[in-house]
Parts: C-alpha cells; structure tokens; sequence
C-alpha cells in the first residue's frame, strides 16, 4: 500500500482572507472605474454646456472630462479611435488638448484659423496678416 502524503496544507487560515482581500481590491477599483467615468461625463456636459454660454470655462471642463473617461473606460477609447479615425481634423485638436503637456495655444490659433476661413472671405481674414505683422518681428528681434 502507497500512501501520498502532501507537505501542503489543503486550506490553511490565511487563504479565506486572501481571497476576501482580492475581492474587496476588484470591487474598489471597479467602484473607482465607475466614479471616474460618471464624473467625466458629468464634466464633458458641464463642458459643452459651458462652452456654448459666453466664457471660456467650457473647452477646459470639456478636455478634463474626456481624460477621465479616456482613461477609464476602454469601450469610450474604442470609440474615440474609432471617430478619430473617421473625422481626423476634428478630432486631432481635441487629442492635442488632453495630451500630459497641451499645446493650447497653437491649438486655439489653429481654430481661429479655421473659423476664420469658414466663416469669411478671404478679403476679410486678417488673423494671418497680424500674425505675420505683429508677431513675427518680435519672434526673430
């Protein structure tokens, strides 16, 4: 007769805890996933809302609350890939804005720019023309 002995305990008294630790570190970072995500929709509402009232506080609001979803959500990233793909020259500001380091204000030139174009003729447009006045003497002096 063999007999096989385990040097191995079947349960021992840490592992009900272990599992229970593990449990409750998932829950947390689900809840947190979920509280990230709610806020930053909240934020890009705020944001649009903002952003059609005079005032500047919406774009900022706007870009907050993408980061938190981008960040947290990998259904919004698909999505966000997916339209960036789509509509690049819409989206390419936006993904600018919510870069670690922004480049706002290249950004809010190129958009004054392109407001400029399509909403004037090209006998009107003078944000290019004060650029190359005022600016770039100031630049190279």
């Amino acid at each position: 007769m063999t007999h096989v002995v385990s040097m191995r305990p079947d349960t021992y008294a840490g592992a009900r805890f272990a599992e229970a630790r593990s449990f409750a570190r998932r829950a947390a970072r689900g809840s947190v996933r979920v509280l990230a995500v709610a806020g930053g929709s909240v934020l890009i509402v705020a944001g649009l809302v903002l952003a059609v009232l005079p005032g500047h506080l919406g774009v900022p609001l706007l870009a907050v609350g993408l980061i938190l979803v981008l960040r947290h959500s990998p259904q919004a990233r698909r999505k966000f890939i997916r339209l960036q793909r789509r509509h690049p020259r819409f989206v390419f500001p936006v993904r600018r804005l919510i870069r670690r380091e922004p480049e706002i204000f290249p950004v809010l030139w190129q958009q004054v720019l392109r407001f400029e174009r399509l909403v004037f003729p090209s006998s009107w447009r003078r944000a290019a023309l004060w650029r190359r006045r005022y600016l770039r003497g100031r630049r190279g002096g």
